[in-house]
């Protein structure tokens, strides 16, 4: 075990791995007026990008041969199914972050209120997160952790090579390869598809599932600042939703003989010329 501060205390890790329960991605609707995403009465399912993150986490609890995986969720209530969906997975235990002082809240506020569960948990080894969220699809929640924590950061993480001496050397996704990257634990790791294939759930997992009990932590039992929670502390904002209109001027041309399929022939020609297209 590691202290946030970089003290060893232990050889078992303690990972911690957020999560989000995002809409189905044929789903997804917009509120025009506030410009957050409608989340009521909309078929939820755990990001399939934190799968990944999660696969890597029992992985790395494997190769210790013991340790602790943490999930962590910030959402409504009903977010809960998503942190049991992750024990029924083999994580040890979920915490759930539910306050209406977090609603709306875009990157900065929510890896502000993460980060600062995650400093409430105490001693943590490894944070692994997803690449990115499929409803913001922006990649920043991994990174403000760190940046909120002060902990080095390894973003597009394909593999993780091995681990000693309190580091983990990471295989890294770039431009035309991988680069091979050692990062000084606790970290913050973000994780691609590449790292690992995600498990099913098992009939035990699901069985432990559903007789763990989901811890839930408001903005009271937080260290956190009201300024810094939710749409009113969130820096960045959606000023406007539109769905595109879509227009297209196009030629039909139907030939019924041969003489009117050479001139339609011609006609394409002529087009595909004239769009530098040939």
């Amino acid at each position: 075990m590691i202290h946030l501060d970089g003290s060893v205390i232990m050889t078992a890790m303690r990972i911690v791995v957020p999560i989000k329960q995002v809409p189905e991605t044929n789903a997804v609707r917009m509120d025009e007026e506030t410009g957050t995403m409608i989340r009521e009465g909309v078929e939820a399912v755990v990001n399939p990008l934190d799968l990944y993150a999660i696969e890597a986490a029992l992985q790395r609890r494997e190769a210790c041969g013991e340790g602790k995986i943490i999930a962590l969720s910030m959402g409504p209530p009903k977010a809960a199914i998503a942190l049991r969906e992750a024990i029924a997975m083999g994580l040890d235990s979920g915490v759930l972050l539910s306050d209406t002082r977090f609603a709306g809240a875009d990157t900065w506020a929510t890896s502000y209120v993460l980060a600062a569960a995650i400093r409430k948990l105490g001693e943590v080894d490894l944070i692994l997160c997803g690449e990115r969220a499929t409803d913001g699809d922006t990649g920043q929640v991994g990174p403000g952790i760190a940046a909120w924590l002060d902990l080095p950061v390894a973003t597009y993480v394909g593999g993780i090579a091995g681990f000693a001496d309190g580091v983990l050397t990471c295989r890294r996704l770039v431009e035309g390869g991988h680069e091979l990257l050692d990062v000084q634990l606790p970290a913050v790791v973000t994780v691609v598809k590449e790292v690992a294939a995600p498990r099913l759930p098992t009939l035990r997992g699901k069985q432990r599932s559903r007789q763990s009990d989901i811890p839930t932590c408001s903005a009271d039992d937080l260290d956190v600042e009201e300024s810094n929670l939710g749409l009113a502390g969130s820096p960045t904002r959606v000023v406007k939703i539109f769905r595109p209109s879509v227009a297209r001027q196009c030629e039909t041309l139907r030939p019924r003989d041969e003489s009117e399929l050479a001139e339609a022939c011609d006609r394409i020609v002529e087009f595909l010329q004239h769009k530098e297209l040939v």
